[in-house]
């Protein structure tokens, strides 16, 4: 039962402005490269409209902005896998 907290979320915006912004390519490019024990979810608004596509990582909480198509290999390779968040492409709050 502890072990359902540590499994990977990858929450990628589908609301209005991301969506303009391209999210739903983004959404697609997460899906079409699963990674063992993450799980890929549509989300609606991240609270963060103007810098989409906004993808959020759980359970760590980071942030990713203005995130672009040939930009969610590098995140999967090194953030997903590596377990290295792109320091690149981070939100600053």
């Amino acid at each position: 039962m502890g072990d359902f907290s540590e499994k990977k979320q990858v929450l990628i915006c589908q609301n209005r402005t991301c969506r303009k912004q391209g999210s739903a390519q983004i959404l697609a490019a997460f899906n079409n490269s699963s990674v063992e024990g993450v799980t890929v979810v549509a989300s609606g608004c991240l609270g963060k409209c103007g810098n989409g596509p906004m993808v959020l990582v759980l359970p760590e909480e980071i942030w990713y902005c203005r995130v672009q198509g040939d930009e969610v290999s590098v995140v999967i390779e090194r953030h997903l896998k590596g377990g290295k968040p792109v320091k690149g492409m981070l939100y600053h709050q």
